[in-house]
């Protein structure tokens, strides 16, 4: 007969508690599985909270991975394993919030646009993990400097409509010199479409007309880009 110890956290040593090491030597000495285990904070009954984190872990691979799931799917797929409702909606908060923290790192720094990297770059860490097309605009000053990014539309897998008297009223609104078109690929797959070469010529045009500029227009997916500029598409 095989008997199941369970080993519960406050049974271990107090440097391997996660919230007493986080206090004794802060959070970079923790695992990615005892900082998940202090948002959990309990467990179930024969697991502990870091037990339920390993496991999270394990299922997903990465916590990059983990950052991808929606609510339904973390629900529906651990519910029986010591995540309820409130331990999942508590889970994508913290989530959210890193990915929020991360960018707004990024927009208060004085950042001057040179090439369509730097835009990769700004704007990889808000789009990189989420399940849906986001079409975003980057605002310009007259120097090329970022003056701040806009979330115009949040379509579905396969499209997301803009509107052009919304994208230029973000524009005005913020006195931009200039903008730069981001959507995001959800699919993994760089190429734009025939959608997303007929929005941006639309866009494009217009900002003739009403002296904004659109400098460029990057798709965003699997840790990479495609910049309209690079290709010769549209911008000619």
């Amino acid at each position: 007969m095989i008997l199941e110890v369970t080993i519960k956290v406050k049974d271990l040593p107090i440097d391997d508690r996660p919230r007493e090491k986080l206090e004794l030597k802060g959070p970079r000495s923790l695992s990615d599985a005892e900082l998940l285990a202090i948002i959990l904070r309990t467990g179930k009954k024969n697991k502990s909270a870091i037990e339920i984190a390993n496991h999270l872990i394990k299922e997903y691979k990465s916590l990059k991975e983990l950052a991808k799931k929606d609510f339904r799917e973390i629900l529906n797929q651990f519910k029986g394993e010591g995540i309820g409702k409130t331990k999942a909606i508590t889970l994508l908060a913290a989530i959210e919030l890193g990915r929020r923290s991360t960018q707004l790192d990024i927009i208060n720094e004085e950042i001057k646009v040179t090439e369509p990297k730097i835009i990769f770059e700004l704007m990889n860490p808000k789009l990189s993990h989420i399940t849906v097309e986001e079409f975003h605009i980057v605002l310009l000053n007259r120097k090329n400097v970022v003056i701040r990014s806009e979330l115009v539309t949040r379509g579905t897998l396969d499209s997301s409509l803009v509107s052009p008297r919304e994208v230029f009223k973000i524009a005005i609104d913020n006195r931009a010199s200039s903008i730069i078109l981001v959507h995001n690929h959800p699919s993994g797959n760089l190429e734009p479409s025939k959608e997303d070469i007929k929005v941006t010529e639309q866009l494009y045009q217009a900002g003739k007309l009403l002296e904004i500029p659109v400098l460029d227009h990057l798709i965003i997916a699997n840790n990479s880009y495609t910049s309209f500029l690079e290709r010769n598409l549209v911008f000619k």
